[in-house]
């Protein structure tokens, strides 16, 4: 009833003014109110104390307020007050919406390759697309998550090579595949050695890059991958070996980061059909033959340079599999929107790819969309570079932040296993928010220090708050865990008026969540979700260090006004793909 308020001041104004679509947005302050439109310094006919007093008149859940040229709106207090019932009633739903309910997005992020490690770009990836696609849901989207499994070519070949030379248990190095394929027993595995699968193999694909930069050794693997089209038994065998390990390894990682993906596409499973689109666009006129025989774009009306589809050798490119891939994502899910969360480097690859899908009539091209990202560094770290060995793996910083965590608890009274426990969910939820408060097309420079601080805008200080808001709960005599409060009178407040600052501020914040979701998710920006939980926390924390709350005169009251924050923090933080724990 009480949700998306902006939406019902825009329709007021548009019906009072005859202005369409004024705008409206949230107050600069909370003393100028809850929302307000400049509509009358667009439209500088308009009297604004005229428009205010017609919306007054009106039996409305918010009054109007004029301050100079600007229109503030302030929601009721007993509006409010309904709201915070709203919370208890729905607990974990609330702040659903259905603004997006009938929408099919479909979204791809993180993506693999399967010779390597999961790395810190790997990490903003993956949060990044996870905390989106979960808005979309929260707000009534149908939403498929999905990634490519870049499984073949040059780069898996490379890997299989580093297997093969560099895993032979007596260090052999000068045996062929077919001899690896009748003793696969004289090969070590990971667990012999005692370290991950994922980083066994990114290991092992570091020293088979090096070793292709010999011309000779180039030829053989190059002949790997001509022996894998034509489906060398041997060769497979040793393919499937080496991807075995990777995929172990990386869904570890992404088992403990909460991923979720309901498609996973295999390349090596749909990547012979790109050229079929090739022969399609020929006959179309999409595609020309340029200088030397190779096949190009036409993008001109999309004011995007060409670029070759098919090389004069007759080597297929990336696009070719790119725009074979899109086209079974929409036959197989037919979705109105796709998403791909890529960094910003695949800008151009990508608006060329999107302007020939059009072109082929596979997908509109506004219908495509690209979220990059910026890049992520940790301070005093070398850039990262898979294949120098150079890499910053995920599932380190995040042992490293749990280590920290735990290092702080050792002078609690939590036991063991709390401690485990805690510490995994803090440290992965402080790496996690500290990547996802930045604005997505900002580089992030994380700091380990400053992400698992219990002050200032941190994952941590949310959680943290979370946990004080169980605890007064907890200890509340007068609010029981089956207790329901159905109306305001039964929350004892002896005057609406009485309300304190801290706590009217507190209340004005919990009624914005759901258009807060709204503006996150239609903007792709997980950061102003992070920036509204990171400020109730501090509403809260203010009014908690400045009021008693357990044997107050309105306990029963400030008990729910507790239990709604730390509900609506639990709330978001689980959109941000961030787990509570229960007491910290």
């Amino acid at each position: 009833m009480y949700e998306m308020t902006k939406d019902n001041i825009q329709k007021i104004l548009e019906k009072v003014t005859g202005i369409k679509n004024p705008e409206v947005d949230f107050a600069s302050d909370s003393k100028f109110g809850d929302y307000s439109s400049n509509i009358c310094l667009r439209n500088k006919d308009l009297d604004p104390q005229k428009i205010a007093n017609e919306i007054n008149g009106k039996d409305l859940q918010f009054s109007a307020k004029v301050v100079g040229k600007f229109i503030n709106f302030w929601l009721k207090k007993n509006i409010l007050v309904d709201n915070l019932i709203q919370i208890e009633e729905k607990k974990g739903d609330y702040g659903k919406s259905e603004i997006l309910t009938g929408q099919k997005y479909l979204i791809e992020h993180t993506s693999p390759n399967p010779n390597k490690a999961l790395h810190l770009g790997h990490l903003r990836n993956n949060v990044t697309g996870m905390a989106i696609a979960n808005m979309w849901e929260f707000l009534g989207c149908n939403v498929t998550r999905d990634c490519i499994d870049n499984n073949r070519g040059i780069a898996i070949a490379k890997l299989m090579w580093g297997y093969l030379k560099y895993a032979n248990k007596d260090g052999k190095q000068d045996l062929d595949i077919n001899y690896w394929f009748n003793h696969q027993n004289e090969w070590q595995t990971s667990e012999e050695l005692g370290v991950r699968p994922d980083k066994f193999v990114d290991d092992l694909y570091v020293k088979g890059s090096e070793d292709f930069k010999n011309s000779e050794i180039e030829a053989k693997v190059r002949q790997l991958v001509v022996d894998w089209e034509a489906e060398d038994k041997a060769v497979w065998a040793l393919w499937e070996k080496v991807l075995e390990y990777s995929y172990e390894g990386q869904n570890l990682t992404l088992k403990r980061l909460g991923n979720k993906w309901d498609k996973v596409w295999h390349e090596h499973e749909h990547y012979k059909k790109g050229k079929e689109f090739v022969q399609k666009g020929l006959k179309k006129g999409i595609f020309k033959v340029g200088e030397k025989g190779a096949i190009v774009t036409d993008l001109s009306k999309y004011n995007l340079p060409d670029t070759v589809v098919i090389k004069s050798d007759g080597t297929a490119l990336y696009i070719t599999q790119d725009l074979s891939l899109t086209e079974l994502k929409k036959k197989t899910f037919n979705p109105d929107k796709i998403f791909w969360v890529i960094g910003p480097e695949q800008s151009l690859a990508l608006k060329q790819m999107f302007a020939v899908c059009e072109q082929l009539g596979i997908i509109k091209y506004e219908d495509c969309i690209h979220l990059a990202y910026g890049y992520m560094s940790l301070k005093g770290k070398v850039k990262m570079s898979s294949r120098e060995g150079t890499v910053i793996y995920i599932d380190d910083l995040l042992d490293e932040a749990k280590r920290k965590v735990n290092n702080i608890l050792q002078s609690s009274d939590f036991n063991d296993q709390e401690k485990e426990i805690i510490s995994e969910k803090v440290g992965i939820g402080a790496v996690k928010y500290s990547i996802l408060k930045v604005s997505r097309l900002q580089d992030v420079s994380f700091d380990l220090k400053e992400s698992i601080s219990l002050e200032g805008n941190s994952g941590p200080y949310i959680q943290y708050t979370v946990a004080r808001c169980n605890s007064v709960v907890s200890k509340g005599r007068t609010l029981k865990p089956e207790y329901k409060v159905r109306n305001p009178k039964d929350l004892r407040v002896p005057n609406l008026e009485e309300l304190q600052e801290e706590e009217l501020a507190i209340l004005r914040k919990l009624s914005q969540f759901t258009e807060i979701i709204s503006i996150a998710a239609k903007s792709y920006s997980p950061n102003i979700l992070c920036e509204y939980l990171y400020s109730l926390a501090s509403k809260y924390n203010t009014f908690y260090n400045k009021h008693k709350i357990i044997k107050s005169e309105n306990e029963t009251f400030r008990i729910l006004l507790t239990k709604g924050t730390g509900q609506v923090l639990k709330n978001g933080l689980n959109l941000l793909g961030i787990s509570v724990p229960e007491k910290m």
